[in-house]
């Protein structure tokens, strides 16, 4: 039997990866930005594991607890059958050391291997091992001078440009290529302003591992506001290591309060948020134009950490109780309905019973609408973790629980002064008839939510309507709509 049977074409199976991410919503960015490039690369990107050739966890390095669920996933990663990528945080933290421990993973990737991320695991699927990095200071690879860092080529997450060394400085921001592939919808998404840290608090290892501080240019961060604009975003959150230095290494100090105003003016935002605010660097400027621009929420995230003088010098922090209260008493003289949030450490080693006492009068005058409470812990390779006068882990946890009681019992007393009040709820979502949303003084995730009722049929998410507050559940509000203000796009309903 003779004949011609031709040539069959196979389409090769896609190559599949689960990104997994844990952590901050700096993480979060920076795996938008590795999701973009591996889709660049020919990868098929989600964030389902189930029937991904490779899966991809985005670790967080940050504390103990952050730690233990990050080597938790990686493992549970391993249990699909997948082949399993440890890279974010904490693979750059430990490196090696990670590799060495956790032989489930076939590779351990830092940051300097993002921008071959594709190829990277192109390597790992067929059958290659790397060898993971030693772990360095990663603030030693960029300038002491911070003006001197632009545009030095190191790996910086989060930062990536895909032809950011041609781009012409006069390009206009919507003409600038944007290298971010989003994992998930919503009308919420965060906008990263820098990475680093140049501070140098005592319990925090950070720096040493995110490296030094460096904004992204002011082009660039409107260029991605308008594109995430464009797929249906309609709050953005600023977030970095440190806000209130943006701009610092671009000559313009007061470049935060320049961008606001124009990343509200984006067509499609409705609101923006800044996050990661400094205590000792929030200028009454910034004060100012958080407060009183329009589109901008009155909001201040301040990294507060403990209000104690001696507590806050061995954190090697700046402020007090009093100061700290003088800088919520100017920002709710402009916006009086202002809202605040802030995080504390107890048990920091040397911490006195008149160090708690002294804190809670501040937290007792604060009204700050969210409160989160962290018991101390040592961290590798900080300062603190050598400190004398550790206190003892019993003490620690009565401190702990006296401080959290305070601090529900507080912030369900500053959400029932909202009473009566008038609040713009941007909605989050709608499901089995429930709409759920946020006020202006709720970041997502963190503050607590605004749960719509009465005249809610119809809404979407990316409504953004006034409501009047008619009750609390802790710091949660329930309100009831009385005008729409700015309806999502109809091609963005959902």
């Amino acid at each position: 039997m003779t004949g011609n049977l031709g040539r069959v074409s196979v389409t090769p199976s896609p190559r599949k990866v689960a990104l997994l991410t844990l952590g901050c919503a700096r993480n979060e960015v920076d795996s938008e930005e590795l999701a973009a490039r591996l889709d660049a690369g020919g990868w098929q990107v989600s964030t389902d594991a189930s029937g991904a050739d490779v899966v991809l966890v985005n670790t967080c390095g940050f504390v103990e607890k952050a730690k233990q669920d990050s080597i938790e996933t990686l493992l549970a990663a391993a249990d699909t059958g997948a082949k399993v990528v440890a890279a974010g945080c904490m693979a750059e933290r430990y490196g090696k050391e990670l590799a060495d421990s956790l032989p489930e993973a076939q590779a351990v990737l830092g940051f300097d291997d993002y921008a071959d991320i594709a190829a990277r695991l192109d390597g790992v699927l067929a059958g290659e091992r790397f060898d993971a990095h030693t772990p360095r200071d990663r603030r030693e690879l960029l300038p002491i001078t911070p003006v001197q860092r632009q545009g030095v080529k190191i790996g910086i997450p989060g930062h990536g440009s895909p032809e950011r060394a041609t781009v012409d400085e006069h390009t206009p921001a919507h003409l600038r290529p944007v290298l971010r592939h989003r994992l998930e919808s919503g009308p919420v998404a965060s906008l990263k302003l820098a990475s680093g840290c140049d501070r140098r608090c005592s319990f925090c290892a950070i720096p040493a591992f995110r490296g030094a501080f460096v904004s992204r240019d002011p082009q660039e961060l409107l260029a991605e506001a308008e594109w995430l604009a464009r797929t249906g975003v309609r709050e953005l959150v600023l977030v970095s290591e440190n806000s209130t230095s943006y701009g610092k290494d671009l000559g313009d100090p007061r470049a935060l309060e320049k961008l606001l105003p124009q990343l509200a003016a984006v067509d499609g935002i409705v609101r923006v948020r800044a996050s990661y605010l400094q205590p000792a660097e929030t200028r009454p400027g910034l004060v100012e134009v958080i407060a009183t621009t329009p589109g901008v929420a009155a909001y201040y995230d301040l990294s507060f950490q403990h209000s104690s003088e001696p507590v806050l010098r061995r954190m090697r922090r700046f402020g007090s109780t009093d100061r700290f209260l003088e800088l919520l008493d100017s920002a709710r003289a402009l916006a009086p309905t202002a809202g605040a949030r802030s995080n504390f450490i107890v048990g920091f080693p040397g911490e006195t019973r008149q160090d708690i006492d002294e804190l809670i009068r501040f937290l007792s005058a604060a009204r700050l609408d969210a409160i989160g409470v962290f018991d101390y812990s040592d961290e590798d390779g900080t300062e603190a973790a050598g400190l004398p006068g550790k206190v003892r882990e019993d003490v620690i946890k009565r401190r702990y629980d006296k401080v959290v009681s305070l601090a529900d019992e507080l912030c369900t007393q500053r959400a029932e002064e909202r009473l009566g009040s008038y609040v713009e709820v941007l909605v989050d979502s709608v499901a089995g008839g429930e709409v759920e949303g946020r006020a202006e003084h709720q970041a997502p995730e963190v503050d607590g939510s605004t749960s719509l009722v009465g005249e809610s049929a119809g809404l979407r998410p990316g409504d953004l309507v006034r409501a009047r507050v008619t009750g609390t559940e802790g710091v949660d509000l329930i309100a009831e709509p009385v005008e729409m203000i700015d309806a999502a796009p109809v091609s963005q309903r959902g």
